[in-house]
């Protein structure tokens, strides 16, 4: 059996963020266009439908390292800020953006809290990441 772990990350994530697209369970707020992503970039994400890459990033890293929570998901999230001619500074990423992927992802019940312990991913939540897995991993049939 293919798992999350099995796969390529970038694949299984674009996999993932057209599913929850076609759901309709995911939509970007109406903020997502002009947000920075943190303290750390410059502008807004050039890529059209970011949120639901994002969103389907931020599920399979519950799965990976859940229980989490929203602070150690913006670290995830995170980069270097430039400060000029001092050393650069690691900061984390918006607590907001992780905050409403999550609030989202527990809507579609996908993901779900944990006592004291941030949150996990749902048994439908691990049948669509294994499933998207398995798309993935299939070879395309030769023509």
């Amino acid at each position: 059996m293919v798992t999350v772990y099995d796969v390529p990350s970038e694949k299984l994530i674009a996999n993932v963020a057209q599913k929850l697209k076609a759901s309709g369970a995911v939509n970007p707020p109406e903020w997502a266009e002009f947000v920075k992503t943190g303290v750390h970039t410059e502008k807004a994400p050039i890529q059209a439908d970011w949120w639901y890459t994002r969103t389907a990033s931020v599920l399979r890293k519950v799965y990976v390292k859940g229980p989490i929570g929203t602070s150690k998901l913006a670290a995830e999230y995170g980069g270097f800020n430039d400060r000029g001619s001092k050393p650069n500074k690691a900061v984390k990423g918006s607590r907001s953006i992780v905050r409403k992927a999550l609030m989202q992802l527990e809507a579609a019940g996908l993901v779900a809290k944990n006592k004291n312990n941030g949150r996990i991913v749902t048994p439908k939540g691990q049948a669509m990441l294994d499933s998207a897995a398995k798309e993935v991993s299939e070879p395309t049939p030769a023509r």
